[in-house]
């Protein structure tokens, strides 16, 4: 599996941005924390509560790589249940069935402040070492087994 290898100790160092004159020309990896997405009603509220808790089982986590400390530009991957949002989904996932799942890619103009922890520079092109992890990653999704958290750890 190609993934992006780190030059920072494994502990990870909370956020602003620490490009330092050694992580110069190297892509910038975060490891950031939103709340799950739930269907509206109570089910969303709880859902918020937890998050605010703190308590990690209840949240989604995502990778952020910033290439170019100069530009605004982030990249973000992140694996979650294709349709998070459905009553059904929520039943399989806490039942712990296998339920389809879908890798994201998207663009942020600026890295979060909370609930962000920088880990570290990555050696080769971390967005191109992402994009090839995509290629192999199994989109089968079964929680606390193969989630967000699994995904993560292997970009």
């Amino acid at each position: 599996m190609a993934s992006a290898t780190l030059l920072a100790s494994p502990k990870t160092t909370p956020h602003p941005s620490p490009f330092l004159q050694q992580g110069k020309g190297r892509d910038a990896v975060y490891v950031a924390a939103v709340p799950l997405r739930a269907a509206k009603g109570p089910s969303q509220m709880l859902m918020s509560a937890a998050y605010s808790l703190g308590l990690w089982d209840l949240q989604h986590f995502m990778v952020i790589i910033k290439p170019d400390p100069s530009r605004p530009q982030a990249f973000v991957f992140d694996f979650q249940p294709q349709d998070p949002e459905n009553v059904y989904t929520a039943v399989a996932a806490l039942s712990g069935w296998k339920i389809p799942g879908v890798i994201r890619r998207r663009t942020l103009r600026r890295i979060p402040i909370s609930r962000c922890w920088f880990v570290g520079f990555s050696i080769n092109d971390g967005v191109d070492s992402a994009i090839k992890f995509n290629e192999v990653w199994s989109t089968d999704l079964i929680v606390g087994k193969r989630d967000c958290r699994h995904y993560t750890n292997g970009v």
